[in-house]
């Protein structure tokens, strides 16, 4: 697995990112997104993956989008961050966009490692992945959920549900009395990516579970 570092390599806060070839010239700028918004030490560290939607993917599904289906290799590549975080005395979180953003939430409902989830526009319109949600626990007690208010407005019948769906994966998660918040975004789903998820992290790291719970959706 080949990783990206960023920030400082000892503080004691690791954020992990699952990103793909696509992402690789926007890391730079998000990670100074993400110290503009904080000001908490942290090591970020991007984990490439070689098929996104082959090793994002929490179960095989049929393509949603062009012809190429999804593989279901999640497990694998958690195997291969939970490796990352061996250090005991390092609080870890785990975000990304899009897929990425659903293999954060579904990777927080295998282990407890992370602190945190920081979910950027998540592709939780995935097949199956809301009924999942209902009935999987969430591990960790923070998570940031994001969309922009376009992005259900498009002609795909599956992605068109986008909006339905982080509507829904918001209350079951209030519901089971995690900290977190659903902010909505200006635009479609490739609007400032980079910038969206600096967001997510640093909400994440502003708002941990030992202070007051935000129970409220956000409008920016």
């Amino acid at each position: 697995m080949i990783t990206y570092e960023y920030g400082n390599p000892e503080a004691d806060t690791v954020l992990i990112q699952p990103t793909g070839e696509h992402e690789l010239a926007s890391l730079e700028n998000e990670v100074r997104e993400i110290e503009k918004r904080t000001s908490k030490e942290f090591r970020f560290i991007a984990t490439k993956v070689e098929n996104w939607n082959d090793d994002l993917s929490p179960w095989k599904a049929p393509a949603v989008f062009k012809t190429e289906d999804f593989g279901g290799g999640a497990s694998k590549t958690l195997e291969n961050i939970i490796a990352l975080c061996a250090d005991k005395n390092r609080k870890y979180y785990i975000g990304g966009y899009s897929l990425a953003g659903l293999f954060a939430l579904w990777a927080a409902c295998q282990t407890d490692i992370f602190s945190g989830v920081a979910a950027a526009s998540p592709s939780v319109w995935f097949p199956g992945f809301i009924d999942y949600m209902k009935t999987y626990k969430m591990k960790s007690q923070n998570v940031y959920l994001s969309l922009g208010d376009r992005e259900e407005k498009t002609r795909n019948p599956v992605m068109a549900q986008i909006g339905n769906c982080i509507k829904e994966e918001y209350r079951c998660l209030l519901e089971n009395g995690i900290n977190c918040i659903l902010e909505w975004n200006k635009g479609n789903h490739f609007k400032e990516a980079d910038i969206r998820t600096a967001k997510a992290f640093a909400w994440i790291l502003n708002n941990d579970s030992s202070g007051e719970r935000t129970t409220r959706l956000s409008n920016l």
